[in-house]
């Protein structure tokens, strides 16, 4: 098992997040893994835990959840269509991201927002509606 280690050495999983491109600085990934946002094999990691090719990790980022198994190893950042060799995302993470998308994008399809400030008729309208919630 040591000569196994030795020969894949690991990388920060800080800076392997920031070189993959989930966060866009270091800190932002570092202050993610602090507030448990980021799980490497099921287990809540520490920055500085070593990332090895082969480790599972869920992200959620925002409103978004990633679950990626690790490739590659990097230290740095690179442009995006290499730091998207980094990873390889499930199919049903990458399915269920796409259907979260689409329901927010149906969610705001309705509402329209206004064009302009509201003239005095509008603006005692919004008033006269304040006022029916108020009693």
């Amino acid at each position: 098992m040591m000569t196994d280690a030795a020969t894949n050495p690991g990388v920060r999983l800080d800076i392997w997040l920031w070189a993959a491109r989930f966060f866009r600085t270091r800190s932002l990934a570092r202050q993610a893994i602090d507030n448990g946002k980021i799980d490497v094999d099921g287990q809540r990691a520490k920055p500085a835990r070593q990332v090895h090719v082969g480790d599972q990790l869920k992200i959620l980022r925002g409103e978004e959840a990633f679950e990626v198994q690790v490739r590659t190893l990097s230290d740095t950042r690179g442009p995006a269509s290499v730091a998207q060799q980094l990873y390889a995302e499930s199919e049903s993470s990458r399915a269920r991201r796409e259907a979260e998308r689409a329901s927010r994008a149906a969610q705001r399809a309705g509402y329209q927002a206004p064009q302009g400030k509201p003239d005095k008729r509008a603006r005692r309208l919004i008033r006269a509606l304040g006022d029916i919630d108020a009693t």
